[in-house]
């Protein structure tokens, strides 16, 4: 054999195959082990992100709800009715579907009839989680519904779940089924899920101050906002001025599995304590005269008169009825005796009974707007006390 030269032909020996076989085996597990370990640690990122983005959510809902507490109510309804430690109710115009509307936070005119207005006593429900029946009494704004609605948001526990500590955020109107806004919640440790501050007068100056979780609940037990009534004991929840919600968000899973994180928002209540103003005009008319009684069942003296024309029609901007109250031999009427908020009735009556035996009263009464100006005062006849 010539002009032909053998080539190297050589092959790798088994011993070699072994040797990198073993090498990449290691480089794959540790590929493999690294890629692992990515995945956990993804999965572990995007439970942390559902779980935060719940409790945003959750927060985020609260806050634009509370901070419109109060808003658009007439005088007469008022703007917190429960605060308790799991639960809190309050009156807002929140929502409306007439286009137009101008008062009302939102509109959207595919809101029920049933969730843009008032609950009447016909439609009376109990708050949940309580054994409170609201409302009771209906609220009006002239001779119309109040267009502000009841809001109730609570924690509720979670019977979806196998656990006994799990809760769920809930939001109801008025009297419709109330609708999941949270879920996989738990109270921080014994921390409640709403408390309160309110601003007590303190020498003569205004103060915030944490209500003492021992005091809740706190309801506004008076129907009639501002009225006579509505002071002492049963008028501090108008003082709350501000909320502040906790709890504990997880991812849903339990064990060494289970992943927690303790949150908190302070919310402020802004309309809460501030007057519904509508637009005033000229000085009110009343349109009504004044009759004053000496009323021997009870020991005082019985005041009467007739619905203001200002108050169901024309500028319907009367805030409140002023009583006067001055001795026969008077000359003038001096400062206001009492105030009465208008309520929609055709009639009122109030009754006098702080009187002196022997004494003889005149009365007048006035329409004031939110100007505030008062109509013409229109007197009573003289009354004798026995």
């Amino acid at each position: 054999m010539t002009g032909h030269r053998l080539q190297d032909e050589r092959g790798l020996t088994l011993l070699e195959m072994m040797i990198a076989l073993v090498v990449f085996s290691f480089v794959l597990a540790g590929a493999l082990a690294f890629l692992r370990a990515q995945g956990r640690s993804f999965s572990l990122g995007s439970q942390r992100a559902a779980m935060l983005q719940n409790a945003r959510f959750a927060f985020d809902e609260l806050e634009k709800d509370l901070r419109t507490a109060g808003a658009g109510a007439p005088d007469i309804q008022p703007p917190l009715i429960y605060l308790g430690p799991s639960v809190m109710a309050f009156n807002s115009n929140y929502l409306t579907n007439t286009p137009g509307d101008v008062f009302a936070v939102y509109y959207n005119p595919d809101a029920p009839n049933g969730s843009t207005d008032a609950v009447g006593l016909a439609q009376r429900f109990t708050i949940p989680l309580t054994s409170v029946i609201y409302p009771d009494t209906n609220y009006l704004e002239g001779v119309t519904n109040s267009p502000s609605e009841t809001i109730t948001f609570y924690f509720g526990p979670d019977s979806t779940t196998v656990r006994t500590d799990d809760y769920t955020l809930y939001r109801q109107i008025n009297n419709l089924a109330p609708e999941v806004v949270s879920r996989n919640l738990l109270q921080t440790g014994a921390t409640p899920f709403f408390q309160y501050f309110w601003q007590p007068m303190v020498g003569g100056v205004a103060s915030i101050a944490q209500v003492p979780n021992a005091s809740l609940p706190w309801r506004h037990s008076v129907p009639i906002h501002v009225a006579l009534a509505d002071t002492g004991p049963a008028a501090r929840i108008d003082s709350v001025r501000a909320v502040q919600v906790s709890f504990t968000v997880t991812n849903g899973l339990t064990g060494t599995a289970e992943r927690r994180r303790g949150l908190s928002r302070y919310i402020r209540l802004p309309n809460v304590g501030l007057a519904n103003r509508q637009t005033c005009g000229d000085m009110p008319i009343l349109g009504t005269a004044l009759t004053a009684s000496w009323n021997a069942g009870v020991g005082g003296v019985d005041l009467r008169w007739n619905k203001a024309v200002d108050e169901g029609t024309g500028e319907r901007d009367v805030t409140r009825y002023v009583i006067y109250r001055r001795l026969a031999t008077d000359l003038g009427w001096g400062d206001p005796y009492l105030s009465i908020p208008p309520v929609g009735t055709p009639t009122y009556l109030y009754t006098d009974a702080v009187v002196t035996s022997g004494a003889q009263y005149v009365y007048g009464l006035a329409a004031q707007d939110c100007t505030p100006t008062n109509s013409t005062l229109v007197p009573s006849a003289q009354v004798n006390i026995p």
